[in-house]
Order: structure tokens, then C-alpha cells, then sequence
């Protein structure tokens, strides 16, 4: 433990010109008194450490000192490449990894390019949660992503859409972070499926590893799946005459690739107007998302949808008279 808190102290120093014993203990999760022990110790160890007191002072290493202990090891080396996800390293437990990673790749550079991780993190940020949600992060997810790193079998406990639990084998290939909802993808032993981490109740990580399919893309197998699911909400058809500005808008406001879908089969309408079918989800989210494009859109059928939208109107028409 102390030994990794020495080669990252030496690293933190070795990529700025000076630290004060309070920036190093925030770094470093210590106590200021531990830092200057640790400075001793590096010291007495050779590591030309160099302190100077005063408001300006701090700990500095001395004649362009540079470690060669820059090595990574295998979590760092994975929990890097996630670099730019830190809500999602933290929530899967691998933020010291990380943090571990960087500084070595820094301490690689050349004093030239020593400011380029710097500038790219104030250049781009991936923002992963949805809009207008408060992202939880699943209890059970550091064990999920566990086994996932280390290619391990789990025993877990899901509860399924209907409340009901059941018990799963599972080999977690991989984690995906959708809209702030964390989900894994595992086979089975006879199929690759998708559970919401979330809805685990138990997990328990296994001492046996799983043999890894080299053919599963974990990038494809989301988006195939993610498009089966959508297509599969969209159990209803609603019958539209729309202008010309309400077809542009439709994608906007509606499953993006069944609005695609029912303009491109669109049939002519009287004034200029287009005439489609659209599938949704229901009428209740028909309404919702269609109301959106105002006077833009006209209901044709379902008459109960119709009927609603002439409804709305008259409420609106009545509010704003």
C-alpha cells in the first residue's frame, strides 16, 4: 500500500513543476504529516524529493528527475481506455486504476507533450446519463463489472418485469451504460441476453472463468438488440395526414426509424398535405409525442386517438380564448 502511494507520489511530482503538501495529501488521500514522512522515505531512498517552505513553497523534485517506473499493469492499462467515461469508473470501482494509468502514461511523455492529456480533457467530456434523470448507480454493479474485467462466471438473482426472481448462470461478456441505465450482456449457455443491472438482487462471482467467444462484438450485439427492442414496443399503427413541416418534425418526435419508415411509404394527400401510417407504442404515447407538432399533424385514425386530439383542442381553444 504505501509502496504504490510512494511511485505515485513520485509520478505526481514528476509531472509538475511543485506541489504543496496539502495538494499531495488531496492527491494522495493522507494527511499532510504522512506526506512529509513519505518525502523522507523517497528521499533517504535516493529520489532527489527537494521541499521549500514559505507561502510559495512546496515539494519539487530536483535536475529534471524521471522515474522509469511507468510500467502498467493489466487493470490500469483496461480502466484507461474508459478514461473518458469517470461517472462510470467510479461506479464500477475502478477509479484508482484509472487515476494509476494516467499518471504513468504522463510520466511517459515527453516534457514537450506533458500539458496534452490536460488539454484534452478540457476539449471533450462524454456525458453518459439522459437528460431530466437522476442516474442511480446499481448496488450490485462493482461485482457485476468484476466479473466482467476477469471473465468470471456469476450466480445471480433477477427480478424479472413482473416481479417475479429467478436464478441465473451467467458469463458477463460486457457493460453497457444507456441513457444513464446500466445493463450487461451475458450468454446464458445457450444464447446471448441482455439484464438491467439493476434488477439483480444477488450476485456472486465465481472462482471459474468462462471462455470468451472471440467472434462477440459487444458494440453490434447492442445495437442489434437495441433495435429489436425498439421495434418491439411498437405494437400499434395511428394514421396520419401531415404538412409538409409536420413530416420534417415527425423523426423528432416519434421512434426515429419508424417515422423514417412511414414517410418513405407515404402516399399524397389532398392540399399538399402527406398521408401515413406510423407505428407506436400505444395511443397513450401517440398522444403524448404527437401532440408535439400542434397543427402540423391530423389524426385520422384510431377515431378513440381522433377523438382525443379534438378533445385537446377544444380545451386549448377554450384556455387561450
Amino acid at each position: 500500500m504505501r509502496a504504490a502511494r510512494l511511485i505515485k507520489m513520485v509520478l505526481l511530482l514528476q509531472n509538475r513543476a511543485s506541489m504543496t503538501a496539502a495538494e499531495l495529501a488531496a492527491e494522495l488521500e493522507v494527511s499532510e504529516r504522512t506526506v512529509t514522512r513519505d518525502a523522507l522515505a523517497l528521499s533517504e531512498a535516493g529520489v532527489p524529493v527537494f521541499s521549500e517552505r514559505g507561502r510559495t513553497g512546496g515539494y519539487r523534485l530536483v535536475g529534471g528527475y524521471r522515474t522509469r517506473l511507468t510500467g502498467l499493469a493489466r487493470d490500469e492499462a483496461e480502466a484507461l481506455f474508459l478514461s473518458g467515461l469517470p461517472g462510470a469508473l467510479r461506479d464500477m470501482g475502478l477509479q484508482d486504476a484509472a487515476s494509476a494509468a494516467r499518471l504513468k502514461v504522463s510520466a511517459a511523455l515527453l516534457p514537450s507533450l506533458a500539458d496534452a492529456p490536460h488539454a484534452a480533457a478540457r476539449r471533450f467530456h462524454l456525458d453518459a446519463p439522459g437528460w431530466y434523470q437522476e442516474p442511480e448507480t446499481p448496488e450490485l454493479l462493482p461485482a457485476v463489472a468484476e466479473a466482467v474485467w476477469d471473465d468470471r462466471w456469476i450466480s445471480a438473482r433477477y427480478r424479472r418485469r413482473d416481479g417475479e426472481e429467478v436464478e441465473r448462470e451467467l458469463a458477463p461478456y460486457g457493460l453497457v451504460l444507456k441513457a444513464g441505465v446500466w445493463y450487461v450482456c451475458a450468454h446464458t449457455g445457450s444464447a446471448y441476453r441482455t439484464y438491467r443491472v439493476d434488477r439483480f438482487t444477488a450476485v456472486a462471482v465465481g472462482g471459474e472463468r468462462f471462455a470468451r467467444d472471440p467472434g462477440f462484438a459487444l458494440d453490434t450485439f447492442w445495437a442489434e438488440r437495441a433495435a429489436e427492442f425498439a421495434r418491439s414496443l411498437l405494437r400499434a399503427s395511428v394514421e396520419l395526414r401531415l404538412t409538409e413541416a409536420g413530416a420534417a418534425r415527425l423523426p423528432y418526435v416519434t421512434d426515429r426509424a419508424a417515422a423514417r419508415e412511414a414517410l418513405a411509404a407515404a402516399g399524397p394527400a389532398e392540399d399538399g398535405r402527406v398521408r401515413a401510417v406510423l407505428r407506436v407504442e400505444g395511443e397513450e404515447v401517440a398522444f403524448s409525442q404527437l401532440l408535439a407538432l400542434g397543427a402540423e399533424v391530423e389524426v385520422l385514425a384510431p377515431e378513440t386517438l381522433r377523438a382525443r386530439f379534438a378533445e385537446a383542442a377544444r380545451g386549448l381553444a377554450e384556455l387561450y380564448r
